[in-house]
């Protein structure tokens, strides 16, 4: 007998990020203009290094700390 998976309380989808702030990380750490689909492989594909991809990542990390530690107003 295998042992069962907890369930999760939860049915909420989590929020998703506000747009100008994956924006600005795009823009400031990956040098990507818009996140925007353009249609063109020149426009929509970018080489990006993986310490540039990291510091993406850790910038979008933060964010969502600061996001869950601020008060929401309702």
């Amino acid at each position: 007998m295998t042992p069962r998976k907890p369930r999760s309380t939860s049915t909420a989808k989590p929020a998703r990020a506000p747009e100008a702030t994956l924006e600005r990380i795009a823009r400031e750490t990956l040098n990507i203009d818009t996140l925007k689909t353009r249609n063109s492989d020149r426009l929509d594909f970018h080489d990006v290094s993986v310490w540039r991809l990291k510091d993406a990542l850790e910038a979008a990390f933060q964010a969502g700390l600061s996001a869950a530690s601020s008060p929401r107003s309702k």
